[in-house]
């Protein structure tokens, strides 16, 4: 609507129709989140209404041996098997510190898919390799961002067209980040599709934005503000999926935040010390070589060149690191990855379930078995 409106000319019926539409598109996500409470509601009144009940029944045989055997003797047996219990069980170990235990374990993490600790994760192989693909595609796109206002001035493009870069640049970084999301879980699911592999394909695609930027081609930065606004926004559900899945969930919230400075490191070394001194130098050719208190605008295609030829090589380089991290998760993403979670899941379900109703769905189940064979 951001870019049509700019195209075209809206009465105040059009804006009013336009508004109820996005207004409804808005509030379309608490419809899922209504009718789920109602539905747990529901479930939770049906089970005040029919409580279960528990009994726990001693096998017939165990009460005429307690009732066979004396007191006194049972007393005994009793304590001397406490005893016993008590005997046999290890001394307890030495007290250690927390940071010889922590720095000990540090170097020897679980099976991926489990719970790192902090300090497992950060010294990982597998995060420093997400991290530096990440400060390279991260940091090339959004470099990108804060430079279109400059870049469509120095391609000579109007002041209404670099506002159209601008949304569009808002609207495919959404896109991305939902298309992203969905898209890798899909191809997870039905293809076993690696999402490290998938982060590698969205790191190249970027480059096609750079470096239409870069040879400055008429009339393609409407093509590089989509192809960047995309690449950007999809690049954060797959980091964070990554995280998640490699590394467990005890510590995501910490690892969540490590993962997103690699956004401001990629961003000031992309964009201050590679796009920023590169802008400089250009502008102060066309200036007489100085730029003290003069004007620092700098026009054409040579403005942004060698900038974003760099940060293209940066780019295809985080995509060949992030192949290590592929080939290091190949075979943790052909198995299962959620299997941990449905054997909780299930384990949780029989702690909860009464042992009448256990017991009458395992004697239903052998009923069924017997009636196969």
């Amino acid at each position: 609507m951001i870019v049509v409106q700019k195209q075209v000319n809206f009465s105040h019926a059009a804006y009013a129709a336009s508004a109820a539409a996005l207004l409804l598109i808005l509030f379309l996500p608490f419809a899922v989140v209504v009718k789920q409470e109602y539905k747990v509601q529901k479930e939770l009144q049906e089970s005040l209404r029919e409580p279960p009940t528990v009994t726990v029944e001693k096998p017939a045989a165990a009460l005429q041996m307690a009732a066979a055997e004396p007191a006194g003797q049972s007393t005994t047996t009793e304590t001397e098997a406490v005893v016993s219990k008590q005997q046999q069980q290890p001394p307890p170990p030495p007290p250690s510190s927390c940071l010889g235990s922590c720095l000990k374990h540090m170097f020897n993490p679980p099976a991926k898919g489990e719970d790192y600790t902090i300090l497992q994760a950060l010294v990982s192989v597998d995060m420093l390799v997400l991290f530096l693909a990440t400060i390279c595609g991260v940091g090339g796109t959004l470099t990108a961002i804060d430079n279109m206002g400059q870049i469509g001035q120095s391609l000579g493009y109007p002041a209404k067209s670099i506002n159209t870069f601008v949304s569009l640049i808002s609207i495919w970084n959404y896109a991305g980040r939902v298309t992203a999301g969905f898209a890798s879980e899909i191809f997870l699911s039905r293809y076993k599709f690696p999402r490290p592999l998938m982060l590698t394909l969205v790191l190249l695609l970027s480059c096609v934005g750079h470096l239409l930027i870069a040879f400055g081609v008429p009339q393609s930065l409407y093509a590089a503000s989509v192809v960047i606004g995309f690449c950007f926004g999809a690049q954060w559900p797959l980091l964070f999926a990554i995280i998640s899945e490699v590394f467990g969930l005890k510590y995501y919230s910490t690892l969540y935040n490590f993962g997103s400075v690699a956004s401001p490191i990629g961003a000031y070394v992309l964009n201050v010390r590679v796009a920023g001194y590169l802008y400089d130098v250009e502008a102060a050719k066309q200036h007489g070589g100085s730029l003290a208190g003069g004007d620092k605008t700098c026009i054409g295609v040579p403005c942004f060149r060698k900038s974003f030829l760099i940060i293209t090589a940066a780019t295809v380089a985080g995509a060949l690191v992030s192949l290590v991290l592929v080939w290091r998760t190949r075979n943790f993403y052909k198995g299962d990855i959620y299997a941990k979670f449905r054997y909780n899941a299930a384990a949780t379900e029989d702690s909860v379930t009464p042992p009448e109703q256990r017991l009458k769905e395992e004697e239903e189940s052998t009923a069924v078995n017997g009636k196969k064979g």
